[in-house]
Order: structure tokens, then sequence, then C-alpha cells
């Protein structure tokens, strides 16, 4: 671009802001429905589009929805032994997961049997 032709252009935009141009356009204030997202590289784009249709979810998203997934089901649970086995199924995702990823320990997500473990150790103590 020239120089100062981009001054021009906030200006114009600027103005057509303050004159109301941009309001009640089609489809303000729903959400952008972006086809290419950007930070797809371009030659995986078609591969990204065909994997969303069909509802295909990256492996380390599917778990997360599986570990929310668990624990709202845990959170409802009374049966000992069907929690107990839910929270080792839980476990098994949460390692899962950090294994995937990759990164520095200090991130992965703490696994569910600690905090059990402490109630359980308070409540035999009191």
């Amino acid at each position: 671009m020239f120089p100062g032709f981009e001054k021009i252009i906030e200006s114009r935009i600027k103005k057509a802001q303050d004159e109301g141009a941009f309001e009640d356009l089609p489809g303000s204030g729903q959400p952008l429905q972006l086809e290419n997202d950007p930070h797809i590289p371009e030659d995986l784009r078609l591969a990204h589009k065909v994997l969303k249709n069909a509802d295909c979810l990256p492996p380390e998203v599917q778990l997360r929805k599986e570990i929310r997934t668990t624990e709202e089901l845990l959170s409802g649970m009374t049966d000992t032994v069907k929690k107990h086995r839910t929270i080792k199924k839980l476990n098994y995702l949460i390692m899962k997961l950090n294994a995937t990823r990759g990164a520095s320990a200090e991130f992965d997500i703490p696994q569910r049997y600690y905090v059990d473990v402490v109630e359980r150790i308070e409540s035999d103590n009191a």
C-alpha cells in the first residue's frame, strides 16, 4: 500500500461508523461463520472442513469432552463400587490426556483420586 493510504481508509471507516453506516447490517450480533480458519495451514483446510462436517473432533478435544462427561456422571453417583470404577476410568482418561499433550508436567491435569484419598483419611481420623 501507499504511505498514508491506511490513514485515509481508517478516517473514512471512522466517519462511516460515526454516521451509523454499519448499524443494522445483516447478521449483526451473530457469531461469524469462518469457513477458512486463518490459523489452519492452507493445505490442511479441506481436511479440517471434511472432519468438521463429519463431527470428528481432535483426540485431545474428544478426551476433554469424555473427562467432563465422566465427572458429571461421577457427581451424581451414590453407589461406592460404581463410583470407584468411574474414578479409575476418570484417572485413566486424565493420564491419557496428559500423556498426549507432551507439555511440561506442571500443566498436567491432576488425577481425581488424590482429593478422594485425602477426604477418606480425614473422615477416618475424625
